[in-house]
Protein backbone atom coordinates (compact mmCIF):
# COMPACT_ATOMS: atom_id res chain seq x y z
CA UNK A 1 0.00 0.00 0.00
CA UNK A 2 1.35 3.26 -1.37
CA UNK A 3 0.68 6.41 1.42
CA UNK A 4 1.62 9.17 -2.41
CA UNK A 5 -0.62 6.81 -4.73
CA UNK A 6 -3.62 8.12 -6.74
CA UNK A 7 -6.06 6.54 -4.30
CA UNK A 8 -3.50 7.21 -1.55
CA UNK A 9 -6.50 7.68 2.05
CA UNK A 10 -9.82 6.81 0.16
CA UNK A 11 -12.03 3.57 0.57
CA UNK A 12 -12.92 1.67 -2.09
CA UNK A 13 -15.72 -1.06 -2.41
CA UNK A 14 -15.24 -3.92 -5.60
CA UNK A 15 -17.52 -6.31 -6.03
CA UNK A 16 -17.33 -9.85 -7.58
CA UNK A 17 -13.03 -9.02 -6.78
CA UNK A 18 -12.40 -12.97 -5.34
CA UNK A 19 -11.05 -13.32 -8.97
CA UNK A 20 -10.74 -12.37 -12.87
CA UNK A 21 -10.91 -8.64 -13.13
CA UNK A 22 -12.13 -7.56 -9.93
CA UNK A 23 -9.09 -9.01 -8.06
CA UNK A 24 -6.70 -7.29 -10.51
CA UNK A 25 -8.97 -4.19 -9.71
CA UNK A 26 -8.65 -4.68 -5.40
CA UNK A 27 -4.75 -5.21 -6.27
CA UNK A 28 -4.28 -2.34 -7.88
CA UNK A 29 -6.72 -0.09 -5.48
CA UNK A 30 -4.64 -1.20 -2.87
CA UNK A 31 -1.12 -0.83 -4.70
CA UNK A 32 -2.56 3.29 -4.94
CA UNK A 33 -3.34 3.23 -1.46
CA UNK A 34 -6.88 2.29 -1.27
CA UNK A 35 -8.56 0.75 1.60
CA UNK A 36 -10.32 -2.05 -0.17
CA UNK A 37 -13.72 -4.41 0.49
CA UNK A 38 -13.50 -6.95 -1.39
CA UNK A 39 -17.28 -8.00 -1.81
CA UNK A 40 -17.99 -11.90 -3.34
CA UNK A 41 -20.67 -14.32 -2.78
CA UNK A 42 -17.34 -16.37 -2.48
CA UNK A 43 -16.65 -15.69 1.09
CA UNK A 44 -13.65 -18.15 1.25
CA UNK A 45 -11.79 -16.65 -2.16
CA UNK A 46 -12.67 -12.98 -0.74
CA UNK A 47 -10.79 -13.96 2.59
CA UNK A 48 -7.78 -15.20 0.29
CA UNK A 49 -7.30 -11.90 -1.64
CA UNK A 50 -7.58 -9.78 1.84
CA UNK A 51 -4.68 -11.35 3.05
CA UNK A 52 -3.26 -11.36 -0.13
CA UNK A 53 -3.44 -7.37 -0.06
CA UNK A 54 -3.05 -7.12 4.01
CA UNK A 55 -4.12 -5.07 6.44
CA UNK A 56 -5.62 -2.58 4.37
CA UNK A 57 -7.97 -4.63 2.52
CA UNK A 58 -12.06 -6.07 4.31
CA UNK A 59 -13.69 -9.17 2.85
CA UNK A 60 -17.44 -8.84 2.68
CA UNK A 61 -19.18 -11.95 2.00
CA UNK A 62 -22.77 -11.08 -0.35
CA UNK A 63 -24.94 -11.57 -2.97
CA UNK A 64 -24.89 -8.41 -5.22
CA UNK A 65 -28.73 -9.57 -6.32
CA UNK A 66 -30.22 -8.89 -3.39
CA UNK A 67 -30.73 -5.83 -1.53
CA UNK A 68 -30.37 -6.75 1.85
CA UNK A 69 -27.01 -8.50 1.28
CA UNK A 70 -25.98 -5.12 -0.51
CA UNK A 71 -26.78 -2.84 2.04
CA UNK A 72 -25.13 -4.84 4.88
CA UNK A 73 -21.93 -5.00 2.67
CA UNK A 74 -21.98 -0.62 2.52
CA UNK A 75 -22.68 -0.64 6.82
CA UNK A 76 -19.90 -3.39 7.25
CA UNK A 77 -17.46 -1.07 4.64
CA UNK A 78 -18.45 2.36 6.68
CA UNK A 79 -18.47 0.53 10.03
CA UNK A 80 -14.85 -0.67 9.32
CA UNK A 81 -13.32 2.38 7.23
CA UNK A 82 -15.49 5.18 8.03
CA UNK A 83 -16.49 5.82 4.68
CA UNK A 84 -16.85 4.58 0.43
CA UNK A 85 -15.56 6.84 -1.52
CA UNK A 86 -15.50 4.62 -4.40
CA UNK A 87 -17.61 1.83 -5.39
CA UNK A 88 -16.76 -0.41 -8.70
CA UNK A 89 -19.73 -2.61 -9.81
CA UNK A 90 -17.94 -5.23 -11.05
CA UNK A 91 -19.81 -8.69 -10.61
CA UNK A 92 -21.40 -10.29 -13.71
CA UNK A 93 -22.45 -13.36 -14.93
CA UNK A 94 -23.61 -14.65 -18.44
CA UNK A 95 -26.04 -17.62 -19.68
CA UNK A 96 -24.10 -19.78 -22.05
CA UNK A 97 -23.45 -18.69 -26.14
CA UNK A 98 -26.65 -20.03 -27.57
CA UNK A 99 -29.69 -20.02 -29.62
CA UNK A 100 -31.91 -17.26 -27.45
CA UNK A 101 -35.04 -19.01 -27.63
CA UNK A 102 -32.82 -21.88 -25.73
CA UNK A 103 -32.32 -19.56 -22.90
CA UNK A 104 -34.77 -20.07 -20.16
CA UNK A 105 -36.58 -17.52 -18.23
CA UNK A 106 -34.80 -18.24 -14.86
CA UNK A 107 -31.68 -18.19 -16.29
CA UNK A 108 -32.43 -14.64 -18.14
CA UNK A 109 -33.51 -13.56 -14.74
CA UNK A 110 -30.48 -14.44 -12.74
CA UNK A 111 -28.91 -12.89 -15.47
CA UNK A 112 -30.53 -9.20 -15.20
CA UNK A 113 -29.94 -9.48 -11.32
CA UNK A 114 -26.60 -10.31 -10.95
CA UNK A 115 -25.80 -7.73 -13.74
CA UNK A 116 -28.75 -4.98 -13.61
CA UNK A 117 -30.47 -5.12 -10.26
CA UNK A 118 -26.90 -5.42 -8.60
CA UNK A 119 -26.18 -1.62 -9.16
CA UNK A 120 -30.14 -0.43 -8.14
CA UNK A 121 -29.05 -2.24 -5.27
CA UNK A 122 -25.61 -0.85 -4.91
CA UNK A 123 -27.47 3.08 -5.86
CA UNK A 124 -29.73 2.63 -2.85
CA UNK A 125 -26.57 1.41 -0.66
CA UNK A 126 -24.01 4.40 -1.12
CA UNK A 127 -26.22 7.52 -2.59
CA UNK A 128 -27.65 8.41 0.71
CA UNK A 129 -23.96 8.68 2.41
CA UNK A 130 -22.08 9.81 -0.89
CA UNK A 131 -25.20 13.01 -0.67
CA UNK A 132 -24.03 13.77 2.94
CA UNK A 133 -20.37 13.38 2.20
CA UNK A 134 -20.83 15.92 -1.44
CA UNK A 135 -19.20 13.63 -3.30
CA UNK A 136 -18.94 9.50 -4.46
CA UNK A 137 -17.37 7.75 -7.65
CA UNK A 138 -19.69 4.67 -8.89
CA UNK A 139 -17.57 2.58 -11.85
CA UNK A 140 -20.11 0.07 -13.39
CA UNK A 141 -18.74 -3.02 -15.22
CA UNK A 142 -20.70 -3.19 -18.64
CA UNK A 143 -18.88 -4.98 -21.88
CA UNK A 144 -18.63 -4.17 -25.29
CA UNK A 145 -21.61 -6.91 -25.71
CA UNK A 146 -23.78 -3.68 -24.63
CA UNK A 147 -22.26 -1.89 -27.41
CA UNK A 148 -21.90 -4.28 -31.01
CA UNK A 149 -23.99 -6.92 -29.58
CA UNK A 150 -23.42 -10.38 -31.48
CA UNK A 151 -25.50 -13.75 -32.05
CA UNK A 152 -25.50 -16.35 -29.23
CA UNK A 153 -25.72 -13.55 -26.12
CA UNK A 154 -28.69 -12.02 -27.17
CA UNK A 155 -29.92 -11.72 -22.70
CA UNK A 156 -26.68 -11.03 -21.77
CA UNK A 157 -25.98 -8.57 -24.28
CA UNK A 158 -29.22 -6.90 -23.45
CA UNK A 159 -28.20 -6.75 -19.80
CA UNK A 160 -24.83 -5.02 -20.11
CA UNK A 161 -26.62 -2.51 -22.78
CA UNK A 162 -28.31 -2.02 -19.87
CA UNK A 163 -25.98 -1.26 -17.78
CA UNK A 164 -24.22 1.19 -20.09
CA UNK A 165 -27.45 3.38 -20.28
CA UNK A 166 -27.84 3.61 -16.93
CA UNK A 167 -24.48 4.49 -16.21
CA UNK A 168 -24.81 7.49 -18.43
CA UNK A 169 -28.58 8.38 -16.52
CA UNK A 170 -27.16 7.91 -13.28
CA UNK A 171 -24.19 10.21 -14.03
CA UNK A 172 -26.41 13.21 -14.96
CA UNK A 173 -29.09 12.69 -12.49
CA UNK A 174 -26.29 12.06 -9.69
CA UNK A 175 -23.77 15.21 -11.42
CA UNK A 176 -25.88 18.22 -8.97
CA UNK A 177 -24.60 15.88 -5.64
CA UNK A 178 -21.04 15.95 -6.66
CA UNK A 179 -20.81 12.06 -7.77
CA UNK A 180 -19.45 11.09 -10.93
CA UNK A 181 -20.59 7.99 -12.47
CA UNK A 182 -18.74 6.42 -15.52
CA UNK A 183 -18.63 2.47 -17.08
CA UNK A 184 -16.24 0.06 -18.57
CA UNK A 185 -16.55 -2.32 -21.37
CA UNK A 186 -14.13 -4.55 -21.81
CA UNK A 187 -13.67 -7.30 -24.82
CA UNK A 188 -13.94 -10.59 -23.63
CA UNK A 189 -11.16 -11.50 -21.48
CA UNK A 190 -8.91 -14.62 -20.26
CA UNK A 191 -11.40 -15.16 -16.98
CA UNK A 192 -13.93 -17.89 -15.77
CA UNK A 193 -16.29 -17.02 -18.39
CA UNK A 194 -14.54 -17.34 -20.97
CA UNK A 195 -15.84 -20.18 -22.43
CA UNK A 196 -19.66 -19.06 -21.54
CA UNK A 197 -19.10 -16.38 -23.81
CA UNK A 198 -17.03 -18.68 -26.66
CA UNK A 199 -19.86 -21.26 -26.32
CA UNK A 200 -17.49 -23.46 -27.06
CA UNK A 201 -14.36 -25.08 -25.72
CA UNK A 202 -11.42 -22.87 -24.71
CA UNK A 203 -8.71 -24.27 -26.76
CA UNK A 204 -6.31 -22.49 -29.07
CA UNK A 205 -7.88 -22.54 -32.44
CA UNK A 206 -11.23 -21.30 -30.80
CA UNK A 207 -9.28 -18.37 -29.26
CA UNK A 208 -7.79 -17.26 -32.83
CA UNK A 209 -10.80 -17.44 -34.16
CA UNK A 210 -12.12 -14.61 -31.49
CA UNK A 211 -8.97 -12.89 -31.41
CA UNK A 212 -9.27 -11.91 -35.19
CA UNK A 213 -11.89 -9.61 -34.56
CA UNK A 214 -9.78 -7.87 -32.06
CA UNK A 215 -7.92 -5.27 -34.06
CA UNK A 216 -5.06 -5.06 -31.14
CA UNK A 217 -4.13 -8.79 -31.64
CA UNK A 218 -5.73 -10.04 -28.02
CA UNK A 219 -7.93 -10.56 -25.33
CA UNK A 220 -8.59 -8.25 -22.54
CA UNK A 221 -6.44 -9.20 -19.63
CA UNK A 222 -7.13 -8.29 -15.70
CA UNK A 223 -4.22 -5.79 -15.58
CA UNK A 224 -5.92 -4.15 -18.60
CA UNK A 225 -9.15 -3.31 -16.66
CA UNK A 226 -7.48 -2.53 -13.33
CA UNK A 227 -5.17 -0.06 -14.77
CA UNK A 228 -8.24 1.42 -16.96
CA UNK A 229 -10.92 1.67 -13.65
CA UNK A 230 -7.80 3.26 -11.55
CA UNK A 231 -7.54 6.04 -13.72
CA UNK A 232 -11.40 6.61 -13.65
CA UNK A 233 -11.47 6.00 -9.92
CA UNK A 234 -8.81 8.63 -9.50
CA UNK A 235 -8.94 12.27 -9.48
CA UNK A 236 -7.50 12.41 -12.72
CA UNK A 237 -10.49 11.73 -13.86
CA UNK A 238 -11.98 14.34 -11.77
CA UNK A 239 -14.28 15.92 -15.08
CA UNK A 240 -14.99 12.84 -16.21
CA UNK A 241 -18.63 11.43 -15.85
CA UNK A 242 -20.99 9.39 -17.79
CA UNK A 243 -18.13 7.85 -19.96
CA UNK A 244 -18.06 4.37 -21.08
CA UNK A 245 -14.43 3.88 -21.37
CA UNK A 246 -14.18 0.36 -24.18
CA UNK A 247 -11.21 -1.54 -23.11
CA UNK A 248 -11.42 -3.54 -26.00
CA UNK A 249 -8.69 -3.42 -27.98
CA UNK A 250 -10.16 -1.77 -30.92
CA UNK A 251 -13.27 -4.21 -30.71
CA UNK A 252 -15.80 -1.96 -31.17
CA UNK A 253 -14.54 0.22 -33.96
Amino acid sequence: MSINGRLAGKTTLVTGAASGFGRAIAHRFAEEGARVAIVDLNEAGARDVAAEIGESALAVKADVSVGTDVSAAVAAVIEAFGSVDVVVNNAGWSHRNQPLLNVDEATFRKVFDINVTSIFHMTHAVVPHWRERGSGVMLNVGSTAGIRPRPGLTWYNASKGAVNLMTKSLAVELAPDGIRVCGLAPVMGATALLETFMGMPDTPENRKKFIATVPLGRLSEPKDMADATLFLASDEAAFLTGVILEVDGGRTI
